[in-house]
């Protein structure tokens, strides 16, 4: 039941960190794996989704520290994509071609934010955690993570501005 509650936001936010949806594919199945070896421990002093989003962004952490290389750009699959895939009125082809671009950009975007800017970003906008969440996933001070989300905000909106061809 846990699983089936918690899978697909857990799966998410994988992606949004990793930036690759077999990897993160992984990343969730190995957060429920190691949540429930641990479930024993669990000691209900903070709230279960809390808990279990701190075991699923340090198995994310764990597995952008052991890339080689620096983080890839998505190819696009999922993610931001499919939002926007929603979110296309099917009015013309030229509109949701220029949707669809504009997710690429942001997904791109997102993937070269800093670790720490890019984990406050997604627990907050794309997750929907309040701060109190966040620091108890985390393990960062509130306002810390006002500071890491502001930046993250302002970063994206650089680097889509410089993609639009506009002055930030």
């Amino acid at each position: 039941m846990l699983v089936k509650r918690y899978a697909e936001p857990i799966l998410n936010a994988a992606y949004r960190m990793v930036g690759d949806r077999m990897e993160a594919e992984d990343l969730a199945q190995e957060t429920f794996l190691s949540a429930w070896k641990a479930l024993p421990s669990f000691r209900a002093e903070a709230r279960f989704s809390t808990w279990l989003y701190r075991i699923a962004m340090n198995k994310c952490k764990d597995a952008l520290r052991a890339r080689r290389q620096p983080d890839e750009i998505p190819d696009g699959e999922g993610g931001i994509l499919d939002i926007a895939e929603l979110a296309v009125d099917n009015a013309t082809p030229e509109r949701e071609f220029s949707q669809k671009e504009m997710a690429l950009h942001l997904e791109q975007a997102l993937q070269a934010l800093p670790l720490i800017y890019r984990e406050a970003f997604v627990l907050k906008h794309v997750e929907g955690l309040s701060y109190e969440e966040m620091s108890g996933i985390v393990g960062v001070a509130g306002d810390t993570l006002k500071m890491r989300v502001y930046k993250a905000r302002v970063e994206l909106r650089r680097k889509l501005a410089k993609v639009m061809g506009r002055t930030p």
